[in-house]
């Protein structure tokens, strides 16, 4: 307990707690009693003689949090002075739902995230302390199928809104009742020691909103107002705002949808011009985030009847034979074709074709027949003759079930073929070529003549080499405009292959012969070609000969054999040629190639020179092939330490520091390549520097000690490239120890005397240049002086200027 004078006071007690003291206020002469009045609520009150302020009861935050007296002592001869009793909150109430029960409705599909419910708590306690700052939480979940959970909770406001999980597989026709128990709890979920409730929370889980609706169809060239309603879309959040991208890139999307989510197509469709149109729909929210997945629409245009038949030809030429009938009647002659730009294979684009008119009426009408549905051309009756008429003209109706169309016709009646091709004779003799005679060269003209119709297949002659040439050597072209035909090599001769040709040509039409009508000996022609032998070079057996070796393989090695022949069947000499690093040598008969010096791969990987195949008896007659030489390596070069940057610590060492060393090796250098580094098994290295692995190619060097001089020291290091065979190296590495600039570099401090002079240097040098020039100058006041002598009195002349400028 504390006591004191009669004054103004307050006190903090904390609520519950039962009787207590707060304070003994003390007596000053002429008072001899307290009294005391206000909130006192029959608990709080004042021993008069005693002056002792005393709580009789427990206080209770929730019922009163200030309770203000008024003190006095005797008959007002002190004070009156206010006490007040302030009620600190302790956590003795739990936090209470406002519902015994909540339920609430999810849709499928729902924003992951997005609140569809809410449960409320309250707590009694002090707002403004952990007593009532609640936190929700998910207690259990009924089902639970999944380990992760399909709801979440938020811990502050009670929000409750689908997972991820819950956002993909809540789907009402597997599972459409959920039950979920939620806690919350008192000093902020914080403590183990909080109040905690618990309730029921039912959620249903109903359809989507959101879907996309079936295909919708949409008749081509409406003459409906636009825009035309076509379906509608509802999201799953209100107050969502909804929007159209295309599929497509179109100049103009014809489509678009109302902020409530109606569709509408805005102008008429052509399907001829677009037959389908996919687009989608998205709902978003008031930040522009996507609210659902997008919606595919899918809009199939339907076809009318609006377009007419169209002529594939303005005017179809067709061609038939005169006597022309076979064993089949009708006999077809051609298809009159047309289209429709209507749908197809439905009855908007059916065709039908009739004959409506033909000219000449000679020998007699209905000469021709055509299928309705094909538009097939037939001979109807009796075979042609050109001598009654060459040419018929006939006019056909093709037709929908709407429009119609006329198509031209011009049937051509032309020559039978009856007449075989006769040649001007029977034998063009010989001609003779060297073997080595240009492709393409012409080596004879040829003519045959057909008595058929002329410009038609059957007067039109082909050759054809019949006998004689079984590796197509030689080919025929025809000119069409004369049937005069030229013979031409057609592959490269070969005197050693085949010396002569004995040729038979024959003479055919395109067009088939008529019954009984066969070709003869009128239509055959004999030729005759000798071949003569030409010098060539010699032949390699192939173009670039490759071979790979070791690059350690001893000198006099075989490495491969290159083969040419002379096709004159001359011996054939070999030599080497762009052989720069006299690698390689050549048996000059056989053709073997061996090694003349050691080879390296480090120096060049691929080797490629050219071997060169030159006639025995001819000089002249070569031919070249390349020759190239692939090095596989072998380990046999030793490990470095690379020296790009120098190798320095700061001074003075602190102790820590660590460089980077790298090492380096010419040989071949694989992804599994690995070096070892060691310090020399010398005293001084070993108590002064350490060393350990970095990476494969790399190591960290560090000093051991700090006690090291600024100076330049070589630390002994082993390499070892673990190659096959391993080879190891030993290097003296120079480090330096030195001090360092602002840049973090090594610093090197040139001396004085190499730079500039010191003060005492520099004084005597500037004397002696003082003396120089008194000393020059003395001598030309004496030439002076002496000149005067003489009595020469003129100015000086400008060489005596010139000298004076000179020596000053």
């Amino acid at each position: 307990s504390v006591s004191g004078p009669l004054k103004d006071m307050d006190f903090f007690v904390q609520e519950g707690g039962g009787p207590r003291i707060l304070h003994q206020f003390t007596l000053e002469p002429p008072a001899v009693s307290f009294r005391t009045s206000g909130e006192k609520d029959g608990i709080i009150d004042i021993e008069a003689k005693s002056g002792i302020l005393y709580i009789n009861g427990s206080l209770d935050w929730e019922t009163k949090q200030v309770h203000k007296l008024v003190n006095g002592s005797g008959s007002t001869v002190d004070g009156p002075y206010t006490v007040t009793i302030h009620v600190e909150d302790i956590n003795d109430n739990p936090p209470e739902f406002n519902q015994t029960k909540y339920s609430g409705v999810v849709r499928q599909n729902s924003r992951p995230g997005k609140p569809f419910m809410y449960v409320y708590a309250t707590d009694r306690d002090d707002p403004s302390t952990l007593h009532a700052q609640l936190s929700y939480s998910i207690l259990h979940h009924f089902p639970k199928y999944f380990e992760e959970m399909l709801f979440q909770i938020d811990n502050v406001t009670g929000a409750i809104s689908p997972t991820k999980t819950g956002s993909y597989y809540l789907d009402p026709l597997k599972q459409d009742t959920f039950t979920l128990v939620v806690s919350v709890k008192d000093m902020g979920g914080t403590t183990t020691n909080a109040f905690a409730n618990s309730v029921d929370v039912v959620i249903t889980v109903m359809e989507s909103l959101w879907k996309a609706p079936s295909t919708i169809y949409i008749k081509e060239n409406s003459t409906e107002v636009h825009p035309v309603n076509i379906t509608k879309v509802q999201s799953n959040e209100p107050g969502v705002i909804y929007d159209i991208f295309e599929k497509e890139k179109l100049p103009r999307l014809p489509f678009s949808i109302s902020k409530d989510g109606d569709v509408y197509v805005t102008q008429p469709l052509d399907r001829e011009e677009k037959d389908t149109y996919t687009f989608f729909v998205v709902s978003k929210d008031s930040t522009g985030e996507l609210v659902e997945k997008p919606l595919q629409i899918q809009v199939i245009v339907e076809d009318i009847n609006d377009n007419p038949p169209v002529c594939q030809q303005d005017l179809t030429v067709l061609e038939v034979q005169e006597n022309e009938q076979g064993e089949m009647r009708p006999l077809n002659i051609g298809t009159v074709l047309a289209t429709d730009m209507d749908q197809e294979n439905t009855p908007n684009s059916r065709l039908r074709y009739h004959i409506q008119s033909q000219e000449p009426e000679n020998p007699s009408k209905n000469l021709f027949y055509i299928q309705q549905d094909t538009g097939t051309l037939q001979l109807a009756g009796r075979s042609l003759s050109k001598r009654e008429s060459a040419k018929y003209n006939l006019k056909v109706l093709v037709t929908d079930q709407q429009f119609q169309t006329i198509c031209d016709v011009e049937i051509h009646v032309i020559d039978i073929n009856d007449q075989i091709p006769i040649f001007e004779k029977s034998d063009y003799g010989s001609v003779t070529l060297a073997e080595n005679t240009p492709i393409g060269t012409v080596i004879l003209e040829i003519q045959a003549t057909d008595r058929d119709e002329p410009a038609t297949g059957s007067s039109l002659i082909i050759y054809q080499m019949k006998e004689g040439d079984p590796n197509n050597t030689f080919i025929i072209e025809t000119d069409a405009e004369t049937n005069r035909g030229f013979v031409k090599i057609n592959k490269a001769l070969d005197f050693e292959t085949m010396p002569e040709y004995n040729l038979v040509i024959n003479a055919t039409n395109p067009e088939p012969l008529v019954s009984g009508v066969e070709y003869n000996s009128s239509s055959l022609a004999a030729f005759n070609v000798l071949v003569t032998n030409v010098d060539e070079p010699p032949v390699f057996q192939k173009p670039v000969f490759k071979t790979e070796v070791s690059e350690d393989i001893p000198v006099n090695t075989l490495v491969m054999t290159v083969e040419a022949y002379d096709p004159e069947g001359d011996s054939v000499r070999y030599s080497l040629e762009g052989d720069a690093r006299k690698w390689l040598k050549i048996d000059s008969a056989t053709g073997q190639v061996y090694t003349a010096s050691l080879l390296d791969r480090e120096t060049e990987e691929v080797y490629s020179i050219e071997v060169v195949a030159t006639e025995q008896k001819n000089a002249a007659q070569k031919s070249k092939a390349f020759l190239v030489l692939h090095l596989s390596d072998v380990n046999d070069n030793h490990p470095q330490i690379a020296t790009d940057n120098p190798t320095f610590f700061c001074y003075p060492v602190s102790g820590g520091e660590r460089t980077l060393i790298q090492a380096i090796d010419a040989d071949e250098q694989f992804f599994y390549s690995r070096f070892t580094f060691s310090l020399a098994n010398e005293m001084n290295a070993r108590n002064n520097w350490e060393i350990s692995k970095y990476n494969a190619t790399h190591a960290y060097l560090s000093p051991k000690h700090a006690n090291f001089e600024e100076k330049v020291y070589d630390v002994p290091i082993i390499l070892n490239d673990n190659g096959k065979p391993p080879l190891e190296n030993k290097v003296n590495l120079k480090v330096s120890i030195c001090k360092c600039s602002s840049e973090n570099s090594c610093f090197i401090e040139i001396d004085r005397q190499h730079s500039r002079p010191s003060v005492g240097l520099a004084i005597g040098i500037l004397l002696a240049v003082l003396i120089v020039i008194g000393a020059i100058l003395a001598g030309v006041f004496w030439h002076m002086k002496q000149k005067e002598k003489k009595g020469k009195s003129q100015p000086k002349d400008a060489k005596d200027n010139a000298e004076l400028n000179r020596l000053t």
